[in-house]
């Protein structure tokens, strides 16, 4: 379950899946597109679902995109298959695990050694345990802490240093966020992993707010969708296959595909138009 309502401002703007063709009427994504080509993202969470349609979207439109995951095999297997497939720009896979911030630190030094640096970061892990408020493990709401908030700090943090340091002005950093960064649904499971995104949201605006007291061009977006067919629901209810299966027989939900659109909407957009916040939903969706 990955949404925002905003203030006067931030513009807010809801995205057909199928969009591909934006802003200025008869020109393809591709030339929008262009001024991005050759240029680094950081994709994190980069191994399966969102993560990994984004990465690919990216590739195929150019970018040099460093994938990474605690599963760098899978991003390797994406890699060779966009290599197969002609794409333009190249996928570079990256073992990190985002809990712990000395490899998030060492990820960015390897980056900056080999690529230069950051010009689009992409922060997308995120994780969820079912953990109520009232009964919970600590150790759970920790982790979920440290992927969902703290390591999107850090990489928002080093992506900017990256940025400045080298004199980039219009990178970008698009946060994932979730409909549920924008409402508490009546459900226990969720409230502390729900707490993560409501922090998202925050977070992102104080990240706009604090990029403009800098005088800098440098956007941050949060794109908040909603539910989502990836490996998310079958993780989260690990124990129970049945009921993760139930879950995308309600109504056809949005695919990984649907969210990497939403991103690369985001970053056609010119240079002066700033989108604070993304919501994407399933168009059966009811909340």
């Amino acid at each position: 379950m990955e949404a925002e309502s905003t203030g006067s401002v931030l513009p807010t703007c809801c995205v057909l899946p199928t969009q591909r063709k934006l802003f200025l009427s008869g020109i393809s994504i591709l030339s929008v597109m262009e001024r991005w080509r050759g240029r680094v993202a950081l994709v994190t969470g980069a191994s399966v679902g969102i993560g990994a349609a984004v990465a690919v979207e990216l590739v195929r439109l150019g970018m040099k995109v460093v994938g990474c995951a605690r599963d760098v095999g899978k991003i390797q297997k994406l890699a060779a298959e966009c290599q197969s497939a002609g794409h333009p720009g190249v996928l570079v896979p990256f073992k990190c695990d985002l809990s712990k911030e000395e490899e998030i630190l060492s990820m960015f030094a390897a980056i900056k050694e080999q690529h230069k640096g950051v010009d689009v970061c992409i922060n997308n892990a995120g994780l969820a345990h079912l953990e109520a408020l009232l009964n919970g493990k600590t150790s759970a709401w920790k982790n979920m802490w440290d992927v969902n908030v703290l390591a999107l700090c850090i990489c928002a943090r080093e992506a900017y240093q990256s940025m400045k340091e080298r004199n980039v002005d219009d990178g970008h950093i698009i946060n994932i966020n979730s409909v549920c960064g924008h409402q508490v649904l009546p459900n226990a499971d969720t409230h502390f992993y729900t707490a993560t995104k409501y922090a998202v949201t925050a977070l992102t605006e104080g990240l706009r707010q604090e990029l403009r007291a800098e005088n800098t061009h440098i956007r941050a977006t949060s794109i908040s969708p909603g539910f989502v067919e990836t490996e998310f629901a079958s993780r989260l209810y690990r124990d129970n296959y049945d009921k993760a299966a139930a879950l995308y027989t309600i109504y056809k939900p949005l695919e990984a595909k649907d969210v990497a659109s939403s991103v690369v909407y985001v970053l056609s957009a010119p240079p002066h138009v700033q989108i604070g916040e993304v919501q994407v939903l399933a168009t059966e969706q009811k909340f």
